[in-house]
């Protein structure tokens, strides 16, 4: 079907399809959100009859254009155009709307429906993912396509609601696509002045249009959210425009056809038998039975299925093509759209002598990542504008920003030209939008992606981080300046409960080194873990390099935790006292330890940089590791020892922290909290009784 041909009664039946369909999911459940459907089904329907070129019969077809249903909530209209336009899903599924072990859960997953892109339900998510969606597409298209050689060309699509455009990471990352000019982002807004509580008039006045304008957005109005034409014309527009991302406002009334009609009580709440009966007389739609599909709908909407197999076999015509014109390239795209890693990608990864004063783990892990980017294409991202202090920057490899209008225009940009090839994006000062850019560009494929603040703001980034654990999206999170040895800065900058909070997270690997060494590994593990994300949790200051001559090799690391040194005792005989720590404790715990045996005490130090690598070892190991029969146990780590009691036991005491930090130089912070030789061999003096 093509863009320009005129619409009639099998699309007007479409749409109440999808309207019903909707209604009826909700009913049956008797939970979930009819109001989005019924109003915003003319647009959606136009978008993928019309606009969106995917591919029913091949999901994961590369280049189709990538559809987010940002308001999550409206999931029942989602299903409803997948199993209308022919994907693997069934009446039987639809059927099964919010039940348990279905396959149609009440907002929209990722990797659980076929046809779902990524996880929305919080709002503002999923249109910062989007943009992160956009921003793949931009940078693969810049990479890779040649003159004649179109082999990433598409577009990312959002449906959103009046509550994304509320929220704050909306706005983040709406400045940021404004900014990076990605024209081939589109958002249709479903502008219906109604949320879960009220009316926009009492809280969202602004004019929505002028804000996204000054954003540097294309935008089109459109007045009547039935008129299925008029909401052509304004996606036409919106694809034409190719140097600016477009909002399409389309003016719908929630509930529509209902006798909750534009009332936020038709927001989240099921109709009701008598309310369904009556919507379906008021839009001429049969009464029964539910989940009614016309025949001639079916039919049109099912035209998608053989669209989108010619899509694909032209894609693939031209991507063979492409082979043969670029072998090594085809090659280079062909491994990241599978998501393999090259041959020999860790080859460079350097390797610290030891050294006493040491270097910062944040220092290391720049060194490490800019090794790792020479070989890993796909690894792409940046920092929150921190990038001196994160050192995360890739040098040489580029500015991901439009091109300057004049040599004049171009910043200082130690990094590389600008361009939409380059890998270092600048997330300026939004580390909630970098949190769902980063999700977004995961979810696209054939990206690695990163993103880096310091640990105290990874709070504004923990809706996302928890999403792309949720999701199973491979993310790496690089937050530096650790603990309270920041020091100067403060209580405000000085992180305390945030390690424990990452580690609530489930499926979310932290990682937190204690040596240069150890830095280099969680970077391969990182890279190497595909199924998850993983933070990287890294010192400020400089910390010894600990000599592998009489220590245990760092790549003890991807067990998660390590005997790292026992000290006075023989292979025979179990220690006495174990001391287990992280990061710039680790050096500590060796220190004491060192004091201890000249006690002759027998003391074990375990690194533990991992708890979540650590736990997924065999039983076997995490003996060998921490023996039962050892009940003398004192952990150390400079943060909140909320969880340290399940490796310590009830005999075993904590070193943390168990308040806010202070503005002092660290050492001396350090020496006022507890983390000093002495202390800590007192309180192990106390274990031992």
């Amino acid at each position: 079907m093509k863009r320009n041909e005129a619409f009639d009664e099998v699309d007007a039946r479409c749409v109440d399809t999808l309207r019903f369909l909707s209604v009826d999911m909700v009913q049956k459940a008797d939970s979930g959100h009819p109001g989005l459907p019924l109003g915003a089904a003319p647009m959606a329907w136009v978008l993928w009859s019309r606009f969106l070129r995917h591919a029913p019969a091949d999901p994961h077809w590369p280049d189709r254009d990538r559809f987010v249903l940002s308001a999550g909530h409206g999931s029942a209209l989602l299903y409803s155009l997948l199993f209308l336009t022919g994907y693997d899903l069934s009446l039987d599924d639809l059927g099964q709307f919010r039940q348990w072990g279905s396959r149609t859960p009440g907002h929209p997953e990722r990797s659980h429906t076929p046809g779902v892109e990524i996880t929305t339900g919080p709002l503002g998510q999923g249109l910062s993912n989007a943009v992160g969606m956009a921003i793949a597409e931009a940078q693969l298209a810049a990479r890779y396509n040649r003159t004649e050689h179109d082999v990433v060309d598409h577009r990312t699509f959002v449906v959103a609601s009046d509550g994304d455009l509320m929220e704050g990471v909306a706005s983040e990352a709406a400045s940021l696509a404004g900014h990076l000019k990605l024209g081939k982002l589109v958002v249709l807004y479903d502008d219906n002045s109604v949320t879960l509580a009220a009316g926009t008039p009492i809280t969202f006045s602004e004019d929505r249009a002028a804000r996204f304008a000054a954003y540097g957005w294309h935008t089109e109005t459109v007045d009547d959210g039935n008129d299925l034409a008029a909401i052509g014309a304004a996606i036409e527009r919106a694809c034409n425009e190719r140097a600016r991302p477009s909002l399409v406002l389309v003016r719908t009334h929630i509930g529509y056809g209902s006798p909750e009609q534009d009332s936020y009580k038709a927001h989240g709440s099921p109709l009701g038998e008598k309310d369904v009966v009556a919507t379906k007389r008021t839009l001429g739609w049969p009464e029964s039975p539910a989940f009614f599909v016309p025949e001639d709908a079916r039919e049109r909407a099912r035209e998608a299925i053989d669209r989108g197999r010619r899509l694909v076999d032209e894609w693939k015509s031209r991507l063979h093509a492409y082979r043969v014109a670029l072998p090594e390239e085809a090659d280079e795209l062909e491994q990241r759209l599978r998501g393999a890693l090259p041959q020999r990608w860790d080859a460079s990864i350097p390797s610290f002598a030891p050294d006493a004063k040491g270097i910062a783990t944040r220092v290391a892990a720049g060194k490490v990542l800019n090794e790792i980017a020479t070989h890993l294409p796909a690894l792409t991202g940046g920092s929150a504008d921190l990038d001196p202090s994160t050192h995360t920057a890739l040098q040489g490899l580029g500015e991901f920003n439009p091109p300057p209008a004049s040599p004049r225009s171009k910043q200082d940009t130690p990094n590389g030209p600008w361009s939409y090839a380059g890998r270092n994006i600048h997330f300026g000062v939004r580390e909630h939008a970098m949190g769902a850019i980063l999700n977004g560009l995961a979810a696209h494929g054939a990206m690695l992606p990163f993103g880096a603040t310091f640990l105290a703001f990874s709070d504004y980034m923990r809706p996302p981080i928890r999403l792309a654990a949720l999701m199973g999206l491979q993310v790496v999170y690089v937050f530096t300046h650790d603990s309270i040895v920041l020091g100067e800065d403060g209580p405000t900058h000085q992180p305390v409960e945030q390690i424990a909070g990452l580690r609530a997270v489930p499926g979310l690997n932290v990682i937190r080194p204690c040596d240069a060494n150890e830095t280099a590994v969680a970077w391969r593990v990182a890279i190497e873990t595909r199924d998850r994300p993983t933070a990287l949790v890294l010192t400020r200051q400089k910390v010894p390099v600990l000599d592998p001559s009489t220590v245990a090799s760092a790549d003890g690391l991807r067990r998660g935790a390590y005997v790292l040194k026992d000290f006075g005792r023989s292979d025979r005989t179990p220690p006495a006292l174990i001391l287990i720590a992280t990061g710039s404790e680790v050096s500590l715990a060796l220190q004491a330890a060192e004091k201890l045996a000249a006690e002759r005490v027998a003391v074990r130090v375990v690194s533990m940089p991992c708890w979540e690598l650590f736990e997924a070892q065999d039983g076997a190991y995490r003996e060998s590791v921490l023996p039962r029969a050892v009940r003398a146990r004192v952990a150390i780590e400079a943060a909140s020892p909320m969880g340290w009691d399940r490796w310590v036991g009830d005999a075993g005491d904590v070193i943390g922290v168990d308040r806010f930090g202070a503005s002092a130089p660290g050492n001396e912070v350090m020496r006022r909290y507890g983390f000093d030789v002495e202390n800590v061999v007192e309180r192990a003096r106390r274990c031992l009784g």
